[in-house]
This record gives C-alpha cells, sequence and structure tokens, in this order.
C-alpha cells in the first residue's frame, strides 16, 4: 500500500501500535505467572489492567480519526514476544529468571515508548491536538512502567549479588579450614623426617 500523507502514516503507525497491544493483553499474563517475585508479579499484573485502558484509549484515538479499530499485524512485538517466551523456558535460578523477564518486558516498554512517541509527534504536527493528548496519556504510563521495572530490577540485582558474595565468602572460608588442616600434617611430617636424620 502506497502511503500518500503524514495523515495516513500516523493511522499506519496506530494499526502497528494496536496489534502490539493486544498481543501483550495475551502475552503479560504469561510472564507474571513466570515471575517468582511479588513484587514483580504485582507490576505485570498491573501493567495488563494498563494495557487494556490503553487498547481501549486506541480506539477512542481511532474514533477521532473518523476511520475503524483495526490492527495490522506488528512483526516487531511478535518477535519480541517470543524472546520473552525463550526466557521464560529458561533454567535459572528465580531471581536470575526474574532479572531475565524484566529484561524482556524493558525491551516491549522501550518499543512501545518509541512508537508511541512517533505517533504522537504525527499528530501534533497535523494539529490534533486531542489525538496527541491520548496519546502522550500512553507515552506517559510506558515510561512509568519502565522505570518501575527498572526499580525492582536494582532490587534483585542486591540480593543476587549478596548471595553470590556470601557463597564466595562460604568458599573462602572452606578453603581456609582445609588449608589450616594441612599445616599440621606438614609440620608434623617435617619433625619426623628431622629425627630420622640425627
Amino acid at each position: 500500500m502506497k502511503v500518500e500523507s503524514l495523515d495516513q502514516l500516523l493511522q499506519e503507525e496506530l494499526r502497528d501500535i494496536y496489534d502490539a497491544e493486544k498481543q501483550l493483553v495475551k502475552a503479560i499474563p504469561k510472564m507474571a505467572k513466570a515471575a517468582s517475585s511479588p513484587e514483580l508479579q504485582e507490576a505485570l499484573s498491573e501493567h495488563l489492567d494498563v494495557t487494556k485502558g490503553q487498547v481501549t484509549r486506541l480506539e477512542e484515538v481511532f474514533e477521532k480519526l473518523g476511520t475503524k479499530a483495526k490492527g495490522k499485524s506488528c512483526a516487531g512485538m511478535k518477535g519480541l514476544i517470543e524472546e520473552g517466551e525463550e526466557v521464560i523456558g529458561q533454567d535459572a535460578s528465580d531471581e536470575l529468571k526474574d532479572l531475565a523477564i524484566i529484561g524482556a518486558a524493558q525491551r516491549v516498554e522501550h518499543y512501545e515508548i518509541a512508537a508511541y512517541g512517533t505517533a504522537r509527534t504525527f499528530a501534533e504536527r497535523l494539529g490534533n491536538e486531542e489525538v496527541a493528548e491520548l496519546l502522550q496519556e500512553t507515552l506517559t504510563e510506558e515510561e512509568e512502567a519502565d522505570e518501575r521495572l527498572t526499580e525492582i530490577s536494582e532490587s534483585l540485582l542486591e540480593a543476587v549479588s549478596e548471595g553470590e558474595t556470601a557463597e564466595e565468602e562460604e568458599e573462602g572460608a572452606e578453603i581456609g579450614d582445609e588449608a589450616e588442616e594441612e599445616k599440621p600434617m606438614k609440620a608434623a611430617g617435617g619433625k619426623t623426617r628431622k629425627s630420622s636424620g640425627s
């Protein structure tokens, strides 16, 4: 299809986003179920409700543009969701899997932030302030979701780092104990050799 105007390009962008959001409505529950952190589960579940609201808001945008709310297959979001499914299937500790889920979720958020930012700018240039404001509202929600995921990630990273430090200290202590046990044996062996040579 030939795109001949900015207005038409905006509508194409919105159809892409509309499909992306509908894909996410199906994908987010799987990510929330796979998460172990209660805080991460809560954040994902809450964002599911937000995403459903964003779908409704997009339908309002289409209405204001005088066109039918219709999506077109968003290959970008499909790929990001497939990556997220691979993450869910990884063999890793709860904390590491949660960190991987956050990474996958933030890639989705950044994709949406770029998409909504582009669409809002197009709407502003076309002088459609109502549509621009609606898109900005969703853009703000996506940025807030991204920030919350970062906060949860930082908390999990601290827990993982503390756990690894404790394991290293424990291993170091075990090696130290083994070394201490070897010292008397060496000393005893040395005395035996000395006495036999006198």
